[in-house]
């Protein structure tokens, strides 16, 4: 190796990127200017800005991204700034349908005239209710009723009196009856019997039944002009009617339909109502309720004026720009409305009044912000919304209408025209899942805003978390931030963030750790939270949740779980698994082992052959065999049986950042060197042996930390860690004041020697033109052992066949 061991540790300001509090120029966060920008989004605010100005059919949005990156937050914030930019919509109410009841008319009208025009609507009607009885109670239409009546019984009469004149000349009596008109022969002024007429001679009973003949087509013909004088006097009694009522609210429908002029709806819609007033003007000409009866019940019915309301389905009378909804609940019915019905003797029925809206409807003009788990997860939801951003028409039925086996008569309201866009919020995996299951998803939601994680750590960035702390105090009413808290969350960031040159974007831990530090300030009773209410604030937040870590220490205290952190072993090495509990991740050092012997298995993985390894950790264990051989078996095959365990494990082990640490354990028994075991290893290997990055990498050494401290740190120990991962260091004070003071060592490899020649304390020997190895390297005992093997397993495999044979 090139260098020294002392080359690989790390120096102190390697381990941690402070915050200097003296670059700020103010006290506290008091002074600093309010947040008026999402911090850290710059890619996801330019999806935004190109996505809710996007007026092509089609550029609905999508918002990506982890929970507590402040997505929700800027979402609506963003989008209620651009709604603010757009004109109001328009309002749209539904009306009965005269020409067919089953299918109610969509109105639109300006924002704010929907109320109106229902408010008229009920004036107009209370005032028929009023007037129209009025009317046709008054002495002038009882006048003009009685004339018409007057003169239609007159012309009546007088052909009745022809008739019966006509009759006597011809020597017969008409006598008119409800069923008719009835032609008696008289004789002698009264009329003839029928024994009477049958005792007449034939010739008389003929000349009797020519004159009834002719006569009862004269009557018939004069009955015909009586019933024409009867239906003209219900048509004039109508028109009379018709007359009378238009006198009395005809110029407010007048009104009405010049003040509407300019909506072919409307005025359409009117004219209905003219019509059907004047059609069932019995209903306004009393209050007197009608019995409505039922075999052994009467019910007394009054007549309903209900078919004349205004239903407002969506009211923009006190919007602002466009609108933006929020559906938080996004049922079926809450987001595309249905149509409601009622119990009315001992049946469900409903009308066009109970038709009601959703925020589908709300949000025509403007935006509709929902979570995109909530809409998967809702019977129907997800299909609707697309049906409708597809035919951008927003149809109003219930669910059950679609389910059911014999089609019946029900309301189909007119849709409504759509012009909305949708926002959906949720994680990148559900984006990625329904963009490839899902074609209508693809042409739907064409603008996905992404929300990071971290953003780059600079003067501006620092400057914005600045800004949000002082935002966050004072809408959460907290205690301002001195300048040296406001360096410590400002480094908090940076851990969130698992990079000295990043900080995060969860502002969600941010938020709660700045409430956290306001409660330790108050208990303290500080003016200004400090950098120690800041750290007192996260000592308990991790003391909430680190019970099952401190619980795995006293195991490892007392001996229960083997860890060993002073002296040697062979085959034997320290690794460091990462345990997620959800609200809290920590290492937690693990033995790995490793056995050797003559064989052709290979590397055989335990965990895997008991199933407990993960198809990472599988994949990990098997770029082990790729190093081996293309390291030590170019000139003779790999004959070794290599077994590996991670000791006292009960659970799956998953990943691959122990694979190094598994690889160094094999090298350990091949070349019969012991290991130290005061230093625990984490970080992936490649087949050229190439030390690679993992995650966790602050919680893995602060977790052999405290293993060794509980221990009993003894100046020797540390942990090794990949080269790669030196940026992600942001460790906790207690540990960089502990390497400082020469407690505790970290190292960083770039490969698999470096490591070796570190663990072994022997060099690890570079590779010669010949393809051997200097003698007494770890590289060269490892080369001699395989050497060994693979020549004892081919006389071992020509002992067997010279066995076999001479067997047979």
């Amino acid at each position: 190796m090139a260098g020294g061991i002392k080359d690989l540790e790390l120096s102190l300001d390697q381990l941690k990127k402070y915050c200097d509090y003296t670059q700020f120029d103010f006290k506290t966060t008091k002074e600093v200017s309010p947040l008026e920008e999402t911090v850290g989004q710059d890619r996801a605010v330019d999806a935004l800005e190109f996505g809710v100005h996007m007026e092509i059919h089609g550029f609905n949005i999508y918002v990506a991204g982890p929970v507590g990156t402040g997505k929700s937050f800027a979402t609506k914030a963003f989008v209620q700034k651009a709604a603010k930019e757009k004109k109001v919509p328009s309002d749209w109410c539904y009306v009965y349908n005269f020409s067919d009841p089953r299918q109610p008319r969509a109105i639109e009208l300006p924002p704010g005239k929907g109320q109106v025009f229902a408010k008229e609507m009920d004036e107009l009607i209370k005032y028929c209710r009023i007037e129209i009885p009025k009317v046709f109670e008054s002495e002038e239409y009882e006048r003009r009723k009685e004339l018409v009546l007057n003169k239609i019984q007159s012309k009546r009469d007088a052909l009745l009196s022809q008739a019966k004149e006509r009759a006597k000349k011809m020597g017969f009596k008409v006598q008119v009856t409800t069923a008719g008109i009835i032609i008696m022969p008289v004789v002698k002024g009264k009329p003839l019997k029928r024994e009477e007429y049958e005792k007449l001679p034939e010739v008389d009973k003929r000349e009797i039944r020519q004159k009834s003949k002719e006569l009862e087509e004269e009557i018939n013909q004069a009955w015909k002009q009586v019933r024409a004088l009867e239906r003209e006097a219900d048509l004039t009694a109508k028109d009379l009617d018709r007359e009378m009522a238009l006198f009395a609210v005809g110029h407010l429908l007048e009104a009405l339909k010049k003040k509407y002029k300019e909506h072919p709806k409307i005025s359409e819609y009117l004219e209905g109502v003219e019509r059907d007033i004047i059609e069932h003007l019995e209903d306004f000409k009393s209050e007197k309720k009608v019995p409505f009866v039922i075999p052994g019940i009467e019910i007394p019915f009054e007549p309903s004026f209900d078919r004349y309301r205004v239903n407002v389905v969506v009211n923009n009378a006190e919007t602002q720009g466009a609108p933006v909804i929020i559906e938080t609940n996004p049922t079926y019915y809450n987001l595309f409305g249905g149509i409601e019905y009622q119990a009315r003797l001992g049946a469900m029925v409903t009308d066009f009044t109970m038709i009601k809206g959703g925020a589908i409807h709300r949000a025509n003009g403007g935006y509709l912000i929902v979570r995109v788990w909530d809409v998967l997860t809702n019977f129907m939801v997800w299909d609707a919304l697309k049906r409708t951003l597809r035919s951008r028409l927003a149809f109003i039925e219930n669910i059950g209408e679609q389910f059911r086996v014999i089609p019946t008569v029900v309301l189909k309201p007119e849709p409504i025209p759509i012009d909305v866009k949708v926002v959906l919020m949720g994680n990148r995996l559900l984006y990625y899942l329904l963009y490839q299951l899902d074609e209508d998803f693809r042409k739907l939601f064409k603008v996905k805003a992404d929300f990071d994680v971290e953003m780059d750590r600079n003067d501006e960035s620092i400057r914005k978390y600045v800004a949000f702390i002082g935002a966050r105090c004072r809408e959460e009413s907290l205690r301002h931030f001195d300048r040296k808290a406001v360096a410590k969350v400002v480094e908090y960031g940076a851990r969130v963030a698992e990079d000295k040159e990043k900080l995060s974007t969860r502002f969600m831990e941010i938020s709660d750790l700045l409430s956290e530090a306001n409660f330790w300030a108050k208990q303290d009773g500080n003016e200004y939270v400090t950098g120690e209410d800041v750290e007192r604030a996260l000592e308990k937040k991790f003391y909430r949740s680190n019970m099952i870590e401190k619980k795995i220490q006293e195991l490892i205290e007392d001996g229960t779980l083997l860890i060993d952190t002073e002296g040697e072993a062979l085959g034997q090495v320290n690794g460091i698994s990462l345990l997620d509990l959800g609200d809290y991740v920590f290492g937690k050092p693990s033995r790995i082992t490793a056995r050797v012997s003559t064989g052709k298995a290979g590397v055989i993985n335990i965990e895997r052959e008991a199933k407990m390894s993960g198809r990472i950790h599988s994949k990990g264990v098997m770029i082990l065999s790729g190093y081996l051989s293309g390291k030590y078996a170019l000139d003779k095959p790999l004959s070794v049986s290599a077994s590996l365990c991670f000791e006292q494990s009960y659970e799956e082990v998953e990943g691959d950042s122990a694979s190094s640490a598994e690889l160094y354990a094999i090298l350990s028994s091949l070349a019969d060197l012991t290991l130290k075991q005061e230093i625990a290893v984490t970080g992936s290997v490649n087949q050229r042996g190439e030390i690679q990055p993992v995650g966790g990498i602050n919680q893995k050494v602060e977790g052999f930390f405290d293993t060794c401290k509980v221990k009993g740190l003894t100046g020797n120990q540390g942990v090794m860690i990949p080269r790669r991962n030196i940026r992600n260091l942001m460790l906790r004070d207690e540990v960089v004041q502990a390497i400082k003071n020469g407690k505790f060592h970290i190292w960083g490899m770039g490969t698999i020697d470096e490591g070796i020649e570190l663990l072994t304390g022997v060099e690890a020997g570079e590779r010669r033109p010949d393809g051997t190895y200097p003698e007494g390297t770890v590289n060269y005992r490892v080369n001699k052992r395989l050497r060994e093997m693979a020549q004892q397993l081919k006389e071992f495999g020509g002992k067997e066949t010279e066995n076999k044979k001479q067997e047979n």
